[in-house]
C-alpha cells in the first residue's frame, strides 16, 4: 500500500516520546535545557532557534495533559520538570470558577493541590485574578498575590516602618487578609494585615527566598511566636473574666488579686504567657477599663509608649 501523502510524523512523535521519557525519569529534579535539546536532536543554526524548537515540543506535551514547569530561578538556565495531571477538572470549570478555586487554594496555603489538579498554580504565568475596588482597604491584595505566585520580594510600609519581606503565604481570618512572610535578615515568620500596608511594591520574580516555616495551628495572633515568651499579669473584676478569656484565651494561672482581708474584693489576677505583644495590646485596647495591666514593667512601658504615640498623632 503506498504511503499516505503529507509529512512523515514518525520522527517528531519519537522525539516527543524521548523527551517525555527523560523528563519522567528525572522526577522532581528536572532536566536542563541543553540536555533536552541534545535528546531532541534538533536541527538549527543558533542556540535561540534550538530553544524555540524545544519549547514548541514542550508546549505540545502540555497540550497532551502533561504539566511542564521550569524549576529554576529567573535569570538562570532553565531546568524543566514534568508532572502528570488530570485535565478533567480544568476542562469542566469556567474561567471564573477556576479563578475562585485558585484564590481559595492560595489562601489555604494549598498550592500543591492546584498542581495536582492541573490548574497551573505553580507556573509564573498562571492567573489568580481577584477583583478589588481601587482605593479600597484590600487594594494591595492583588499585588501580594502576584508576589506569592512569582516568588517576589515585597517592600512596603507597615506601622511606621519600611519592611522588606519574603512572602510565604496568604491567609484570611475574620474577614481580614494576612500576608505571612519573613522580613529581610530575619528567621521567624510574621503576619502583616494587608489593608494596613502602604507603598507596596514587588521585586523581580525569584527574588524571594523559600521559607521553611513551622506549621501554624491557628490564625489567632495571640498564638503567633513573634516575641520571646513573657508572663503577663492582668487584674480584672470577676464580672469581666469571661470577656477577657473570650479575647485572650484561657490563662496559664488564675488567683484572687486581693490579700484576703476584704471579702468584697472581687478582683482576679490572670497570668498569660504572651508571644505576640502587639496582639496583646490590641486586645487590651478592646477590653478597655474592664482589665488592668499589672506587669511586667517593660510590657507596661510599651503599652504606654504606644498610647502616647497615638495621642501625639491625633493632636492637631
Amino acid at each position: 500500500m503506498p504511503g499516505a501523502g503529507g509529512r512523515d510524523q514518525r520522527g517528531p512523535m519519537e522525539r516527543l516520546v524521548r523527551l517525555a521519557a527523560v523528563l519522567w525519569a528525572a522526577g522532581r529534579v528536572g532536566v536542563e535545557t541543553e540536555r533536552l535539546i541534545e535528546i531532541g536532536g534538533y536541527d538549527a543554526d543558533s542556540a535561540k532557534d534550538l530553544k524555540t524548537q524545544l519549547l514548541r515540543d514542550l508546549r505540545h506535551l502540555e497540550r497532551q495533559g502533561w504539566q511542564i514547569t521550569n524549576v529554576e530561578h529567573a535569570g538562570q538556565t532553565a531546568r524543566y520538570r514534568m508532572d502528570t495531571v488530570d485535565n478533567r477538572l480544568r476542562v469542566r470549570l469556567t474561567p471564573d470558577q477556576t479563578a475562585a478555586l485558585q484564590r481559595a487554594a492560595l489562601a489555604a496555603d494549598r498550592v500543591d493541590l492546584l498542581d495536582r489538579l492541573g490548574l497551573g498554580a505553580a507556573r509564573p504565568q498562571a492567573a489568580f485574578p481577584i477583583v478589588v475596588a481601587p482605593g479600597s482597604p484590600g487594594s494591595h491584595l492583588e499585588t501580594v498575590l502576584e508576589a506569592l505566585r512569582s516568588r517576589c520580594r515585597v517592600t512596603f510600609r507597615y506601622k511606621g516602618t519600611q519592611r522588606v519581606v519574603h512572602p510565604q503565604s496568604l491567609k484570611r481570618s475574620g474577614g481580614t487578609w494576612y500576608l505571612v512572610g519573613v522580613e529581610q535578615g530575619g528567621d521567624e515568620p510574621k503576619y502583616f494585615v494587608v489593608s494596613r500596608m502602604s507603598g507596596v511594591s514587588v521585586d523581580t520574580p525569584g527574588t524571594a527566598r523559600r521559607v521553611a516555616a513551622r506549621p501554624r495551628t491557628t490564625l489567632d495572633p495571640m498564638s503567633w511566636q513573634v516575641d520571646p515568651p513573657t508572663d503577663v499579669h492582668l487584674e480584672v473584676d470577676q464580672d469581666f473574666v469571661d470577656d477577657v478569656v473570650h479575647l485572650l484565651g484561657e490563662p496559664t494561672h488564675s488567683e484572687p488579686a486581693g490579700d484576703g482581708d476584704d471579702e468584697d474584693d472581687r478582683r482576679v489576677r490572670l497570668t498569660y504567657t504572651v508571644t505576640h505583644r502587639a496582639a496583646l495590646r490590641d486586645r487590651l485596647y478592646e477590653l478597655g477599663l474592664r482589665v488592668r495591666l499589672v506587669g511586667p514593667a517593660d510590657v507596661r512601658d510599651e503599652l504606654l509608649a504606644e498610647l502616647e504615640s497615638m495621642t501625639a498623632d491625633a493632636a492637631p
